[in-house]
């Protein structure tokens, strides 16, 4: 992943430093910026692989740049928090974060989520062939149907009631996991393996933000909470 393109944007001028010195020794190319207004202008200007946004930052704040960065683009984001805090982590994924990473953190954790979030974004910001969930199994091709819901696993596009879904990649992903296995209850450490690539324990509120969030684009009752299990699309 050599010549990745990261935006990084981070108020503390140590912080910021350091952490772009880690990732261009590591092959990234790095744009960092002090201030939220200063990073939705190289945004627009870069267009970056992966933005790295400190939810703390002056100006525009990291939670709202992420809007304005969704607004426009599918380009994976991971929120950068120095609290493990409930409300930080959740409003940056309803704002449409992929991921989040808390400060302080490990160069070489902060990388290796990078790399599992390019991934399986395909480096270039969506699924590619071969690049699908549960790469263990073969995937579901061709068109789906579930209720008003169709998905379109070879062109990667969603419909509800014939009218195009926009979904972000880390969606896309997580609704190509439930509709391989319909009616089967996926637990959020699965998802979390399947679809966020993570070999190692991670925070489960990411599951559960973005289920809420495919849910409200494919409709609330499509995708069934399985208390104390996980989470099963309708067959």
């Amino acid at each position: 992943m050599a010549g990745t393109h990261v935006l990084f944007v981070e108020d503390d001028d140590v912080i910021r430093e350091a952490t772009q010195l880690a990732l261009e020794r590591v092959g990234f190319v790095v744009t960092a910026m002090p201030d939220g207004l200063s990073g939705l202008e190289a945004f627009r200007a870069d267009r970056p692989h992966i933005a790295l946004l400190d939810v703390m930052v002056p100006g525009l704040d990291g939670v709202s740049l992420c809007r304005r960065i969704r607004d426009e683009s599918t380009v994976p984001v991971i929120m950068l928090s120095a609290r493990a805090d409930s409300i930080d982590v959740v409003l940056g994924l309803e704002a449409g974060a992929d991921d989040y990473v808390t400060k302080p953190f490990d160069g070489a954790v902060l990388v290796a989520r990078i790399r599992a979030v390019l991934r399986r974004f395909g480096h270039a910001g969506g699924p590619t062939a071969g690049d699908g969930p549960g790469q263990d199994r073969p995937a579901a091709c061709g068109v789906l149907t579930f209720g008003d819901v169709e998905i379109d696993t070879d062109g990667m596009e969603v419909r509800r009631a014939g009218e195009p879904v926009a979904l972000t990649p880390t969606e896309m992903r997580l609704l190509l996991e439930f509709s391989a296995a319909p009616g089967t209850v996926l637990s959020r450490d699965k998802l979390l393996e399947r679809v966020w690539d993570y070999g190692w324990g991670g925070d489960t509120r990411v599951v559960d933000v973005h289920v809420q969030r495919l849910r409200t684009k494919i409709g609330q009752d499509r995708i069934d909470t399985v208390r104390g299990f996980g989470y099963k699309l309708k067959a």
